[in-house]
C-alpha cells in the first residue's frame, strides 16, 4: 500500500491517477496516523516552500514523516516540492527549515543566460548516475517534465542521482540517500518515462 501525503500543497489527484492507472493500491494520508499502515509514501507537492512547511506542522505531519520515514525506515519519494522540502533549509520568500533529509538549500534557479527563463516550464533530458535504482533499464538521458523556479542544491554530491543543464546552471533532477528519494520533475506528468520510475520506486525494495 503506497500512502500520498495530503498536506494541500498540489499535484494530489495526479500522482493518484498515475498509481490508479499503474494498478497499485494506494492511500491519501492527511491524517499522522494514516502514514503507519502504509508500505512506501509519496510526498507531492506544488506551491511555495513555507507554505508547505505550515501545512506540515499544522496537521501534525512532520514528526509522522520522521518516525516512518528515519525510524520504521520506509521508503519515501519526493515529488518537485515534496523532494524541495526534504531539504534542510529553503529561501522561498522567507528562510524556512524543512525536513533535514537532506544536507541541501533550496534556491531560486539563476541560469546566467537570457534564454532560460525562470519558472523553466517543459520538457528537459537529465543525466543519471549508473545505478540508481530509480533509473534501472533506462536510456540514456531520458526526457522528463519539470515546472519550477527554485532548485535544491546538495551540499554532498553522493545525494545527486540525476541533473539537468539550464544556460550555465546544473540543475538537481532527482536525489537519494537511501531509501529516500526526490525528484524535481513530475514523473506522474512525464508519459513513459515517468510511469517507469514510479514503477522502479514501487519495486524497491532496500
Amino acid at each position: 500500500m503506497i500512502g500520498i501525503v495530503d498536506y494541500g500543497m498540489g499535484n494530489l489527484l495526479s500522482v493518484k491517477n498515475a498509481l490508479d492507472y499503474l494498478g497499485e493500491d494506494n492511500v491519501i494520508c492527511s491524517e499522522p496516523a494514516a502514514l503507519a499502515s502504509v508500505d512506501k509514501i509519496i510526498l507531492p507537492g506544488v506551491g511555495a516552500f513555507p507554505d508547505s512547511m505550515r501545512n506540515l506542522h499544522a496537521r501534525g505531519l512532520v514528526d509522522a514523516l520522521h518516525e516512518q520515514v528515519l525510524v520504521q525506515r520506509k521508503p519515501v519519494l519526493g515529488i518537485c516540492l515534496g523532494m524541495q522540502i526534504m531539504a534542510r533549509l529553503g529561501f522561498e520568500q522567507e528562510e524556512t527549515a524543512g525536513l533535514g533529509w537532506f544536507d541541501a538549500d533550496v534556491v531560486l534557479m539563476q541560469p546566467g543566460d537570457s534564454h532560460c527563463k525562470v519558472p523553466n516550464v517543459g520538457w528537459q533530458e537529465v543525466s543519471y548516475r549508473p545505478g540508481s535504482p530509480l533509473f534501472r533499464q533506462f536510456p540514456l538521458r531520458p526526457d522528463f517534465y519539470f515546472v519550477h523556479s527554485y532548485h535544491l542544491r546538495c551540499a554532498d554530491e553522493a545525494d545527486l542521482t540525476a541533473w539537468y543543464t539550464y544556460g550555465q546552471l546544473q540543475v538537481t533532477a532527482a536525489i537519494q540517500r537511501g531509501h529516500i528519494f526526490g525528484t524535481q520533475f513530475h514523473p506522474e506528468k512525464s508519459s513513459d518515462f515517468g510511469r517507469q520510475l514510479l514503477i522502479n520506486f514501487l519495486d524497491y525494495h532496500g
